[in-house]
């Protein structure tokens, strides 16, 4: 495989939870042009809005509700109406599994370092 099809299938990886309103949501993990994206669609006020943008980012990270894809958002009513369509329970569901791939990438990492 080479290094940039590795990186076209490490963009695609996603993972697929259940949050406490029973909704299949398909999260994945969001890159540095994701994020770029993201800082353009907030504008510069709320891309400086640490609470707003760490909701915002967290949202941007699903890919699908019950099989159904979302693109990313590209403006603020976009991000906003993605929130509110996640709700509290959609966007507490989806920060746990960011939170856990986060910490399985950094246990990996180490044991990785040691070969």
């Amino acid at each position: 495989m080479t290094p940039s099809a590795i990186i076209v299938a490490a963009a695609m990886v996603t993972q697929t939870i259940v949050d406490d309103q029973g909704r299949r949501l398909t999260v994945r993990r969001l890159h540095a042009l994701d994020r770029l994206r993201l800082f353009k669609a907030a504008g510069p006020l709320l891309a400086q809005n640490q609470p707003w943008l760490g909701m915002a980012l967290v949202a941007c990270s699903v890919a699908a509700i019950d099989d159904i894809p979302f693109p990313p958002p590209v403006s603020e009513p976009q991000i906003e109406a993605m929130i509110s369509r996640l709700g509290d329970a959609g966007i507490a569901a989806v920060a746990s599994a960011l939170r856990q791939s986060s910490e399985q990438s950094m246990v990996e990492s180490v044991a990785n370092a040691g070969n």
